[in-house]
């Protein structure tokens, strides 16, 4: 038998997150003493194991005390799991040979083809991790959830060449000193919303403003654009309001 904090340290997990899984009768010790001290047995350390397998797998909690509490031949769990995590590790390659290649170009000075620098995602799960990140904050923000939009794999890749060159040319118009309601910089932003428009996405320049707003309103999307160049949030938000002013 195995003490709580011994089995913390074999599973390279905490004393916390054992508790926590007690708490959701996800992982019961086999014995729990007067004094209230969790035991756990062989087979409780087998269903750790699983538990932690499929959640390096991003499977929700709950979604795995389902998995485990149904009949199941742990052979062949294992099995699955080997599949899963090999799959992942694949994707995961596939990403960092692209990260690579953005590096060495970025070194070197030199600029990485559209299709390179998006040839990592090839599929829903590996832009399902891209968006993690903000689809997590939208989630906590304003309860709205990214993955429950279907993901068109090739038009997402479109989009994103589309949003690199348009975000590389209005950058390069902020960083030459263009105003905001210069007819090239009205050009480029009219160009966009044909894009966005022939997509089916929102592209009034209504909607163009006010995306641009939510991005400077919004600390998550406006570091995004931050990080591009300092000041772009607001010129693009000054392009949005310029356009629209244009066209009335």
């Amino acid at each position: 038998m195995y003490t709580v904090r011994e089995v913390a340290k074999l599973a390279h997990t905490t004393v916390k997150t054992l508790h926590y899984y007690h708490k959701l009768g996800l992982l019961i010790p086999e014995q729990t003493t007067e004094a209230g001290y969790r035991l756990y047995g062989k087979k409780d350390i087998e269903r750790l194991q699983q538990i932690l397998f499929y959640k390096e797998l991003d499977f929700p909690l709950k979604e795995i005390q389902q998995l485990l509490d149904g009949e199941t031949d742990r052979e062949n769990m294992l099995i699955q799991q080997k599949y899963l995590l090999e799959q992942k590790i694949e994707r995961f390659k596939g990403l960092v040979k692209t990260i690579n290649s953005s590096i060495k170009s970025a070194k070197e000075g030199v600029e990485l083809d559209m299709e390179t620098m998006f040839k990592g995602f090839e599929s829903e799960e590996e832009w399902e991790e891209a968006l993690k990140d903000q689809n997590e904050h939208l989630k906590k923000e304003y309860d709205f959830d990214l993955s429950n939009q279907t993901i068109d794999v090739e038009a997402m890749n479109g989009s994103a060449i589309e949003a690199q060159l348009f975000n590389e040319d209005m950058v390069r118009f902020l960083q030459e000193g263009f105003s905001a309601n210069d007819p090239n910089v009205l050009d480029r932003v009219k160009e966009h919303l044909a894009f966005l428009r022939k997509k089916g996405h929102p592209s009034t320049p209504q909607d163009f403003l006010n995306q641009t707003e939510f991005f400077i309103a919004d600390e998550f999307h406006r570091n995004m654009l931050e990080q591009l160049q300092t000041g772009y949030a607001y010129f693009l938000n000054k392009a949005a309001a310029a356009y629209l002013a244009n066209i009335k």
